[in-house]
């Protein structure tokens, strides 16, 4: 059975930055896609970035593009998102999810994927 767990999350003030890390086991996570999403109070959840299996394609929802960047260790089995620039609109909980078949861009095309992390929590101060 695999599973994803996500850290990093924490506060931080605006303008700072964070680095989530989303450690998967269980299965050959190498060969799924990854994706970061996020949910604000109230809020539906969103996409905010993909990644392919070999980190050679990636994707951002608009806004976050220039400021997030995600990548991957597969040696490691973890994905990352760095966050910069944050803003308190980036207040969220962050989850990471796995996709066998999805693109890097597709990931935010398709509402159920295959794992999903239990989230963090990132709330960035004004």
């Amino acid at each position: 059975q695999g599973q994803l767990v996500e850290s990093g999350g924490g506060l931080v003030q605006a303008g700072g930055s964070l680095r989530l890390s989303c450690a998967a086991s269980g299965r050959t996570f190498s060969i799924y896609t990854m994706g970061w999403f996020r949910q604000a109070p109230g809020k539906e959840r969103e996409f905010v970035s993909g990644i392919d299996t070999i980190g050679g394609s990636t994707y951002y929802a608009d806004s976050v593009k220039g400021r997030f960047t995600i990548s991957r260790d597969n040696a490691k089995n973890t994905v990352y998102l760095q966050m910069n620039s944050l803003k308190p609109e980036d207040t969220a909980v962050y989850y990471c999810a796995a996709d066998r078949f999805a693109t890097a861009q597709g990931m935010g095309r398709i509402v159920s994927h295959d794992y999903w992390g239990q989230g963090t929590q990132v709330t960035v101060s004004s």
